[in-house]
């Protein structure tokens, strides 16, 4: 089933998603992260910090669990598993700290084929309890056709 023409311009559900200070010290361990401020609660606060700081690119945590809503979306036409992650872009607002309540919204603002396949264009805006923007991601999703 080719990716449904309706989905630029599509808007997904928010996904919501607690900011845990041991989800962080994971995180920056597994990118081999030597910043005090990712895992030690008073480094943190002495740099101005409510708790431990994530790694930038700890906004795929967020993206990931915005992408899984939207290949559990009965009708739009994307195979998971032909689904690849493409360039990206992120735009932070502010630090993401342990303790913050963030929602995604993910929208599809292009689709376009090329060879057999399809290159979507999502945004990722993530916003604090406050509705403040925390980040914007903007990621090209490649969905492989059958012979790519």
């Amino acid at each position: 089933m080719p990716v449904s023409p309706t989905l630029a311009g599509r808007v997904f559900h928010p996904t919501n998603y607690l900011v845990g200070r041991e989800k962080i010290r994971d995180f920056a361990r597994a990118i081999r992260s030597s910043n005090p401020l990712h895992v030690d609660v008073d480094a943190a606060r002495a740099a101005g910090f409510a708790d431990v700081v994530a790694p930038t690119t700890f906004t795929s945590v967020m993206q990931g669990k915005a992408i899984l809503t939207m290949l559990d979306t009965p009708g739009i036409g994307l195979t998971p598993s032909r689904v690849v992650h493409g360039s990206e872009k992120i735009e932070h607002h502010r630090p993401i700290v342990a303790g913050d309540d963030l929602a995604t919204t993910l929208t599809i603002t292009d689709v376009t084929e090329r060879a057999g396949s399809e290159f979507l264009t999502a945004v990722f805006e993530i916003r604090d309890a406050s509705g403040a923007s925390v980040a914007t991601i903007t990621s090209t999703l490649l969905h492989r056709g059958e012979d790519a």
